[in-house]
């Protein structure tokens, strides 16, 4: 455990920096002006995987916004892990209840978040935690 605790610390900000530049991508689903947005979140996801050492990495269509879709084989005899998440965001009517744009992420302290937090579009509902 120390040393997954470890290797997340010196690559903190690498991390921080790859969240915050797919934040910036205004995936919303709901409004098709936004789909080329979509399709280049998925784009940027498929490359991450890709850099992250999967072993297979495809794009694949449906009938709406495609699926990323990612594997990485240690060794056929362990269990399978299954990860899910979506890269689409709603939209973030209304714009006047943001203190910051929704698409322009920022690091901020509150009373709730006192070492810090990301505020931007998505950043809690689901491209964070994907």
């Amino acid at each position: 455990m120390n040393h997954i605790k470890s290797y997340i610390s010196e690559h903190k900000n690498r991390f921080l920096n790859e969240l915050i530049e797919l934040l910036k991508i205004p995936s919303i689903s709901a409004d098709s002006a936004y789909k080329n947005d979509v399709l280049k979140t998925a784009d940027a996801i498929k490359i991450s995987l890709e850099k992250a050492g999967c072993n297979t990495v495809e794009i694949c269509k449906t009938e709406g916004y495609p699926i990323v879709y990612g594997e990485k084989t240690i060794d056929k005899n362990l269990p399978t892990v299954l990860v899910y998440g979506h890269y689409d965001v709603q939209p973030p009517d209304p714009i006047n209840l943001w203190n910051s744009p929704p698409f322009e992420p920022v690091i901020k302290k509150t009373d709730k978040h006192p070492d810090g937090a990301i505020f931007a579009r998505g950043a809690c509902d689901d491209k964070g935690q994907m």
